[in-house]
Parts: structure tokens; sequence; C-alpha cells
């Protein structure tokens, strides 16, 4: 006979089954869903789950309860689904949490870089900075050397003392347009060997447009005797100017050998050795041999030099002896730790 249905439950107690699972309905849960993998879970799933039998009685589809069992595992399963989908849900959250975290992770390693880092940068930046402007300044320089705005407009002559500086600057005229920085240095010493007086120069360029030339001029010891006449010539022997007659104011040089021997070399170094004043004062120079060296002053007196060793000394004891003597008419200086007077 059927057994009597049961009593219905009241509303405020729940159902026994009810927000307890058992541990069967748990293994068919992971069964359903494939975990658990092998093992004695999954044996015990295997063994919990299993398919109903089309030829079973009817009191077996249902519980002591009244309730159907395909019903139920229908339930069971639909609220597994749904535990599934909150898991993957949570999942992608926890995913989407862990990549944020990671992006500021690498944010905050950067910044801590680029803080470690700052005084280095600092340097390179300063480095290639300076680097940058002495290249720049160096360009500019040179482009604007070569540019017109840097053209020779103005030539100047300094140091000229008996050679008119208007005759050396008309002879560098070709020199007027060209860059300061092309002027050309064989032009120039081509021209300037035209004045025998010139004993070396040195250019000198003022931007914008000026062209400096400092020269040295040569400084005459006398005029020597030749076939036409006198030649005016300096201690190396270079002819500086020619005349018929004795040039006013100079020496006449009277030396053995002529201006090729030991003694014009030595008598030249004499006249260079002396004060510009006591030099003006000299007529007539003799030399017979380089350690015989004579002068003859416009007063009439005569100065015994010796050699053209310690020229200076010599010299600086002569100009004592005269300011001394003044009325003597003979020195000898050629020793000047014992000069003698006459």
């Amino acid at each position: 006979m059927r057994r009597p249905a049961p009593l219905p439950a009241s509303p405020e107690e729940p159902h026994p089954d009810e927000g307890v699972e058992s541990a069967p309905s748990v293994r068919r849960r992971r069964a359903l869903l494939g975990f658990g993998g092998g093992g004695a879970d999954a044996a015990a799933a295997s063994a919990d789950v299993r398919m109903p039998d089309p030829a079973a009685p009817d009191a077996d589809d249902t519980h002591d309860d009244g309730t159907d069992v395909a019903s139920g595992d229908a339930s069971s399963i639909t609220a597994v689904i749904d535990e599934g989908d909150r898991d993957a849900v949570s999942a992608s959250i926890r995913s989407g949490e862990v990549w944020r975290a990671a992006r500021a992770r690498r944010k905050a390693l950067r910044a801590e870089i680029r803080r470690f880092t700052q005084r280095s940068r600092r340097r390179r930046f300063i480095v290639w900075g300076s680097v940058g402007a002495v290249v720049a300044l160096v360009l500019g320089s040179v482009i604007a050397a070569y540019s017109p705005m840097f053209a020779v407009e103005k030539i100047t002559v300094a140091g000229a003392k008996t050679i008119d500086p208007a005759v050396v600057q008309q002879s560098l005229s070709d020199q007027i347009g060209a860059p300061l920085a092309l002027v050309d240095a064989d032009e120039v010493k081509s021209a300037l060997g035209g004045f025998p007086i010139i004993e070396s120069y040195a250019l000198e360029v003022r931007p914008p447009r000026e062209l400096l030339v400092r020269i040295v001029e040569r400084t005459p010891i006398g005029a020597i005797r030749d076939a036409d006449g006198y030649a005016v010539v300096d201690a190396a022997g270079v002819v500086l100017s020619s005349s018929a007659q004795l040039p006013e104011g100079r020496p006449e040089l009277e030396i053995t050998g002529g201006i090729d021997s030991a003694a014009f070399r030595s008598a030249g170094l004499v006249m260079r050795s002396l004060p510009a004043d006591l030099r003006a004062t000299v007529t007539t120079v003799r030399a017979t041999s380089g350690d015989d060296v004579t002068l003859r002053l416009a007063d009439g007196k005569t100065v015994v030099w010796g050699s053209e060793k310690d020229s200076v000394l010599k010299a600086a004891v002569l100009v004592r002896l005269i300011a001394a003597s003044p009325e003597s008419k003979a020195f000898d200086v050629s020793s000047p730790t014992v000069p003698v007077v006459r």
C-alpha cells in the first residue's frame, strides 16, 4: 500500500535539506563541472551520480518527502552553473586587478629610475649642451669670417720710421675686399719684399674690417763705398739705398774685406749695440779684422773698441767715461773692466 504523505512544514522552519549540502551533492557538482580530475574524489563522484533506470518502479522517482528526483537534480545543476559563472566573473575581476597592480608597479619603478638617474641625465644634458654651444660658436665664427661682412676695408701700417706708411698701404691695396680669413700671406710677403728697409713684419686682423701691418725697419749702420758710389747698409749687409755721395748723417764704413768679411760682421754688431744718441755721433767706423774695431766721433774723439764681445758693457762704460772726462780725446774700452782714457 502507498505510504501516507508527510505533513507540510511551517513557513518558519526551513526544509531539512535546504542550506545544507550533503557530501554526495558536492561530489556530484564537482563531477558535473569536471573538477577532481581523478583519484578518490573522481571515483566518489562517479559512484554517487547515477543515471535513472527507465525500468525502475515509480516509487523510486520520488523521495520520501514527495520531491521529484529529476526536478531536484535539474535545480542542483542550475545552481552549480550559476556558481560557476560567479567564479568566472570573480576570476576575471582578480586578473584585472593583477594587471592594474602590475601596471602601477611598472610606473612606480620607472619613476624611481628617473629619480635615481636625474643627476646623470642633468650632467649629460650639460655636457651635450656645452658641446653644442661650442660647435655652434665655431661654425658661426667660421661662417662669419669667410663672409663679406668681414672683408678688408682698411689697412693700417705701424712701426714705420723712415718709410712712408702710405706707400706700404698702396702696395697692399690688392687685399682690399678680401675676407679677413683669406688674406693672402704670400702676396703680402711679395709686396713688402720690395722695401729693403723692412726687416720683418706681422699681420694682425682687427674685426670687422681692419688689417694691421706691424713692420720692423732695419737699422742702417753706415755707408760703404762701392763701384757706383756709396751704399747704405745694415748690420746684415743688406743695401738699403745707394747714392753717388756719402749720405748726410751716415757714418762711413772703412772695412777691410767688404761686407762679406768678419770685420764687417764685427763692426755691424758694435754699431747695433750703441745707444741711439751715441750712434748718431759716429762719423767713421774702421775695422781691419773682427778684433780691431775703432770708432771716430763727431767731436774728434777716438774710441778703441776691439771685438764685438761684451759690446753692451763696453757701450755703458764708454758713456760714463765721456760724461766723466768730456775733454778727453781717446778712450779704450777693449777691456771694459780696465778702460783707458787719454
